[in-house]
């Protein structure tokens, strides 16, 4: 499994205390875009595995945390680094092609 759930409890040891650039997708119950967008995550977790952690929020379950992190849309995906999200693509910017440059550029 390349993708990590993660939750409100996981969220800050696995993302924001990561020494690793992580990309986190934000999806929420019910979220069709997410739905869509979230396999093609799965096979971008699958080629750039070891380049990058990736994991995934169920922001239903985690809204405190999401509007901690200004996830104002969704899906968001966005990418963390040192404890800061550095850079994301929301909503209808977030496809499968933008994801991809998102993480081309921070390996």
């Amino acid at each position: 499994m390349s993708m990590l759930e993660v939750d409100k409890k996981t969220f800050e040891p696995e993302v924001l205390q990561s020494e690793e650039t992580v990309l986190v997708d934000f999806y929420g119950d019910g979220c069709v875009p997410c739905a869509a967008l979230m396999p093609h995550v799965h096979e971008l977790a699958e080629k750039y595995a070891g380049q990058m952690k990736f994991c995934a929020m169920n922001t239903s379950k985690a809204r405190r945390v999401a509007i901690g992190q200004q996830v104002l849309g969704l899906p968001t995906v966005a990418i963390y680094k040192g404890g800061e999200k550095i850079e994301e693509v929301v909503k209808e910017a977030a496809t499968p092609e933008s994801v991809e440059e998102l993480i081309k550029k921070y390996i």
